[in-house]
């Protein structure tokens, strides 16, 4: 074969090789086209979104130097279960101050108390003077009657006279101020009674400090308020925080969602309870089944003020996609949060899963 033959040979493979090549493409292309998932179907929707927990701030109520943490990044936690604990030697002190407060305040009342007995007794001798005194103005007055009889008939002299009247004069006034040693007594015990008042307020208030103290010294032992598991640590061990300063971060693994976006033709279908297929990107051959818990009321990402068709298309919704917490319990190790995925809504309720989307975890 010459030359020019060789050439014209080449050219023809070549062009023929290039027909092959672009018919092997346009194949492919058409059963991948075929065969790849065009989704579940009209009967579904889909939005993206991470996965979500309920976090927790483990902060400080009073100012104050941590001591200790006893938990660490990742860590699982129960409920009321110590995490960090603060220095309490102030409190220690205010407490030791508020009990030595509170018992000098017993003593007090007890001497009150003991006041008002005191001057009870005193109200009970004064009376006793006061009838000793009405006695000695009876026998008085008697006395002077017959003074007056007697001096009348001649049988008594005037110095007789007046003599019992002086006496009956002098036993009136002892009676008069017997009894206002009475009303004075009686004065004493009422002041008494509002001494031991006083002073019983004194006890409670000391009483009331104590507890107070004693609440601060509880909440200076940082506990779990749920179930779950240490996120990060904010601060370390030595810190001096403020009032509200944060010392750990916790998700509670029974509180986790998936917040995506339905436009407004969709969201409208939506209602509470809804199934939802979670799918991860992590973990694609795993739907995670869920629950609508949540539909915006307010649409997002659009104008303040719709007033075109075109604009309405333009609606986002807020979703929220809720895991059972009986589902949580049983992979409590496999929670993350942070996690991108797609959440799959079933907007017709006969229409049945796809095998794509149909999980052994919803048994």
């Amino acid at each position: 074969m010459n030359p020019a033959s060789l050439t014209s040979f080449f050219k023809k493979k070549g062009v023929g090789l290039a027909v092959v090549v672009a018919g092997v493409l346009l194949v492919g292309w058409w059963g991948w086209s075929r065969l790849s998932d065009t989704g579940p179907g009209d009967g579904f929707a889909s939005g993206n979104g991470r996965i979500e927990a309920t976090e927790i701030d483990i902060s400080t109520k009073l100012p104050g130097r941590i001591n200790e943490i006893k938990v660490v990044e990742g860590d699982f936690v129960t409920k009321d279960q110590p995490l960090a604990t603060m220095q309490v030697d102030t409190l220690d002190a205010q407490r030791a101050e508020a009990e030595a407060g509170r018992q000098q305040a017993e003593h007090g009342a007890s001497a009150a108390e003991a006041q008002v007995t005191l001057r009870q007794s005193d109200v009970a001798a004064a009376k006793a003077l006061v009838a000793q005194r009405e006695a000695e103005v009876d026998a008085a007055r008697r006395r002077l009657a017959r003074s007056q009889t007697l001096a009348a008939e001649g049988a008594a002299s005037a110095q007789e006279l007046d003599d019992d009247r002086a006496r009956m004069r002098g036993t009136e006034a002892a009676l008069a101020a017997t009894q206002a040693q009475v009303a004075a007594a009686e004065a004493a015990v009422l002041a008494a009674q509002a001494q031991v008042v006083g002073a019983r307020s004194s006890v409670d208030a000391a009483t009331a400090t104590i507890a107070r103290i004693e609440a601060d010294l509880r909440d200076s032992a940082l506990k779990s308020p749920r179930d779950g598991r240490v996120q990060f640590r904010v601060a370390q061990p030595g810190e001096v925080l403020p009032a509200g300063g944060r010392v750990l971060n916790v998700i509670d693994l029974s509180d986790v969602y998936m917040t995506f976006f339905l436009p407004n033709e969709v969201a409208g279908k939506v209602a509470i309870g809804t199934e939802v297929r979670i799918v991860l990107d992590a973990a694609p051959d795993v739907p995670i089944p869920a629950t609508v818990s949540f539909v915006a009321s307010q649409a997002q990402f659009t104008p303040k003020a719709v007033e075109t068709s075109s604009e309405r298309q333009k609606l986002m919704f807020r979703v929220k996609a809720q895991i059972a917490p009986d589902l949580l319990r049983k992979h409590l190790n496999q929670v993350k949060t942070g996690l991108p995925g797609v959440a799959w809504v079933k907007l017709d309720r006969n229409e049945p899963w796809p095998a794509s989307l149909s999980t052994p975890l919803a048994k």
